[in-house]
């Protein structure tokens, strides 16, 4: 914007950077500062969903990481108190930075309790808008997903050798076990059914199966599903045992998603999982439980180069030969040729052929990577709960739903 001198010589005022996204490689990506103030330092992922901006920053999944929404237009519905995914929105699990393209606009929702601006403070996420979010995802296709530190400041005043620094010195997420800042505090029971238009969630007043969920950073909506097919859920925390697990007698046990290295995690999870295994009660898992199933298996698992995160994923079951469009949200992947005899693929990626999911042969056990419970994202995958629920039916003698309603 030009201004004119006394001496009529234009100047030109610039508008001064209030956030910065320094990348381990010495790179800084200038913004306009919104949210919490502060930094945060963490691995930066691109997601490529047009919607549900709030259940991806609350997903726990997201420890850990900052995420570059691909979709230009962010926030401009606002956020309410119904569409976050953490079980305790006060511990804050989840995302600890954004960027965003566009600025954020005031909310246009009748769902809106708050702008994004406001919820964002609230959360303790760190975020910036007015970058070149394309450039940056194809930086990240290019070269990996880097480690950085996002920062805030209102003043624009930055220590960025500081912030350098500490991007390179972030050892990153793989050795990185999360689940143990993310999981449930003590166990607890789960009962809330999926959210009705006009209506709310419901509540599962009568419930005719048993469901420990054995929480590394589960899902509200997971939990929900479950529920909804007449499940009373049990939420443990990560580290319990399987004694303790079996002793509350479940008809079922769930293994969550999570954020971190499935091979830190699997230090103490694998061997109960392993247990649990011994036992002929149906196991599902999703997401980081299903990449701690498959090292329970003999299984081996990778960092991936960039990751799958979005809503818009094509993965095709084998088992019935359809393809699904998907959410996902890893940074690890199951190496699908590690997988021993016995232990079938079942679900591949047809974006690269990574592995989305296997079976134990002749065992009512199996696990996916991608979130059947969307939220955001389609539905196409709603059936893999009443997969789960059948095989708890069928060990009862009970005849099977319908997979697909």
């Amino acid at each position: 914007m030009a201004t004119m001198t006394a001496a009529s010589t234009p100047t030109w005022a610039t508008e001064k950077p209030t956030a910065l996204l320094v990348l381990a490689d010495g790179t800084v990506i200038e913004g306009r500062g919104l949210g919490a103030t502060g930094s945060a330092v963490a691995e930066v992922c691109f997601n490529t969903a047009l919607t549900g901006y709030q259940e991806i920053l609350t997903d726990p999944s997201y420890a850990g990481q900052i995420v570059t929404f691909t979709f230009p237009h962010i926030g401009n519905i606002g956020t309410n108190d119904e569409d976050i995914e953490d079980l305790n929105p006060v511990a804050r699990a989840g995302a600890v930075g954004a960027v965003f393209k566009a600025d954020v606009t005031n909310p246009s929702s009748y769902r809106a309790a708050s702008g994004l601006d406001q919820w964002l403070k609230k959360r303790g996420i760190v975020a910036l808008s007015g970058i070149d979010t394309r450039a940056l995802t194809a930086l990240i296709r290019e070269k990996g997903m880097p480690n950085a530190v996002i920062a805030h400041a209102p003043d624009g005043i930055f220590d960025i050798e500081g912030l350098k620094r500490r991007a390179a010195a972030w050892s990153g997420l793989i050795g990185l076990d999360l689940a143990k800042d993310v999981t449930s505090g003590q166990s607890s029971v789960w009962r809330e059914t999926p959210w009705v238009w006009d209506e709310g969630f419901g509540e599962q007043p009568d419930p005719s199966m048993h469901v420990v969920a054995i929480d590394y950073g589960v899902k509200r909506n997971i939990l929900r599903l479950l529920a909804g097919l007449g499940a009373k859920v049990t939420v443990v925390p990560a580290n319990t045992g399987a004694e303790a697990i079996l002793a509350m007698r479940p008809d079922g046990i769930f293994l969550s998603n999570g954020p971190g290295d499935p091979e830190a995690t699997g230090d103490y999870a694998v061997p109960v999982i392993q247990d649990l295994l011994k036992t002929d009660i149906p196991v599902f898992g999703i997401c980081l439980g299903h990449q701690m199933l498959a090292l329970a298996l003999g299984g081996k698992t990778a960092k991936m180069h960039q990751g799958h995160h979005g809503a818009n994923h094509p993965v095709k079951d084998h088992t019935t030969g359809k393809v699904e469009i998907v959410s996902m949200n890893h940074g690890f992947a199951v190496d699908a040729g590690s997988l021993p005899t016995g232990v079938e693929e079942t679900h591949v990626s047809l974006f690269d052929g990574s592995n989305c999911g296997i079976t134990l042969t002749g065992r009512p056990v199996f696990s996916v990577q991608h979130h059947p419970e969307a939220s955001p994202g389609p539905q196409d995958s709603h059936y893999l709960f009443r997969r789960f629920v059948n095989l708890i039916r069928e060990k009862r003698g009970e005849p099977a739903l319908a997979e697909r309603a």
